[in-house]
């Protein structure tokens, strides 16, 4: 036994959005036995395993289509407006569960582009929330995943730049400052959640308290691939899983303090199966 000492980052977990798209997902689970919900309710196998085991039926937007007289659930990541019209003529129920931060981005981004305002998105190509975004301009905006690849576009002298609500901070302000040094005129609504951002700076305190740490999180997951990365920067002796198999006992010294974490899609159920079994070892 290696007798270590395992904590659980007590700010780590399910942001509310996501909170409440599953809470709505299980209640009404419960209610009707089934439900589908439009791509993955959260970025997160486990997660996405527990909820189908209680008839959670995800689908795409080819099923989607098919659908008659049902009843769907938007997940937090938010829809484009293509996604309601079709539930209105298909005579679908839509349960719709997208994030409140979401959906003010959302309308913000519509209301520039009313404007006319030459719209660019600091986010990640296909990513659900982006193509929500995109459908607000007709998908005439431009999506860029960073600085590099801005620049190759053909830029307007007034940029109104937006960002996926789960982006980095501090890379939103950097590609703000950098354009306003070539000499653009930048309108930069920040739009990043700040449950999200924030965690940004809990997660660096946390993982420089510990030995070692456990990063749990889904494999899709943009948020857990971002936060990852900020413990990794802190603590080198950081190590990524998405479920409890890949735990490494060589990866421990006896007596080591071993720090639990996750992203906004991370159940704390499932951190917890880590930290059970991590005492083990």
């Amino acid at each position: 036994m290696r007798q270590l000492q395992v904590h659980i980052d007590s700010n780590s977990g399910f942001c509310f959005g996501v909170i409440y798209a599953i809470q709505m997902a299980e209640d009404l689970l419960e209610e009707q036995g089934y439900l589908y919900c439009l791509g993955d309710i959260v970025h997160n196998d486990v997660e996405v395993e527990r909820l189908q085991q209680k008839g959670l039926r995800i689908i795409n937007y080819d099923i989607l289509q098919t659908l008659r007289d049902e009843c769907v659930l938007i997940r937090a990541h938010g829809e484009p407006p293509s996604t309601y019209q079709l539930a209105l003529q298909n005579n679908l129920t839509l349960v719709d569960a997208s994030c409140p931060v979401v959906l003010k981005l959302q309308n913000r981004i519509k209301s520039s582009f009313d404007k006319k305002d030459q719209i660019f998105i600091y986010g990640k190509h296909g990513h659900a929330e982006v193509l929500g975004l995109l459908g607000q301009t007709n998908n005439e905006a431009v999506v860029f995943e960073n600085l590099d690849e801005l620049l190759r576009h053909e830029l307007p002298q007034n940029i109104t730049l937006y960002s996926q609500t789960t982006k980095s901070t501090d890379n939103f302000y950097r590609i703000k400052s950098e354009l306003e040094t070539r000499g653009y005129s930048v309108d930069a609504n920040d739009t990043i959640c700040r449950q999200v951002s924030n965690r940004d700076k809990e997660l660096r305190r946390f993982a420089q308290q510990y030995a070692k740490v456990i990063f749990v999180s889904g494999t899709k997951s943009s948020n857990g691939r971002v936060l990852y990365q900020v413990c990794k920067d802190t603590n080198p002796n950081t190590y990524f899983v998405s479920k409890v198999e890949e735990l490494n006992p060589d990866w421990f010294e006896p007596g080591d303090t071993i720090g639990v974490c996750g992203a906004t899609s991370t159940p704390m159920w499932l951190m917890e199966e880590v930290r059970n079994a991590l005492v083990t070892f």
